[in-house]
């Protein structure tokens, strides 16, 4: 069992930076991986990015160039760092544990935090 819980979300400009974190506890012997996907209102779960022991990642086209997932293996801790925030970036974002394939396959499993509001307003 896995337990995830998000912070770091709020308001902010559009143009503007915000950092979340997924803090991760439980047994890690089923995953390999931990990712973010996020929901807009009125919209379905979209994946945003992942990262894999090791460090390989995995990024949604929309958010490459401006969003940074690294991780703290000490604090079992992920970051998600974004960058130059666009309104259509505001959603709740959810943090996920799963596998991360070698051929770039992302499979969540049913592990996932409470969410975090983040808000861009233009």
């Amino acid at each position: 069992q896995v337990s995830l819980v998000e912070s770091g979300g709020g308001l902010v400009q559009a143009g503007g930076s915000l950092r979340l974190s997924c803090a991760a506890s439980g047994s890690f012997f089923s995953i390999n991986a931990v990712g973010w996907y996020r929901q807009a209102p009125g919209k379905q779960r979209e994946f945003v990015v992942v990262i894999r022991n090791g460090g390989r990642t995995k990024y949604a086209d929309s958010v490459k160039g401006r969003f940074t997932i690294s991780r703290d293996n000490a604090k079992n801790t992920v970051y998600l760092q974004m960058n130059s925030l666009k309104p259509e970036d505001t959603a709740v974002y959810y943090c996920n544990a799963g596998d991360l394939t070698s051929s770039g396959t992302y499979y969540p499993h049913n592990y996932w935090g409470q969410g975090t509001q983040v808000t861009v307003s233009s």
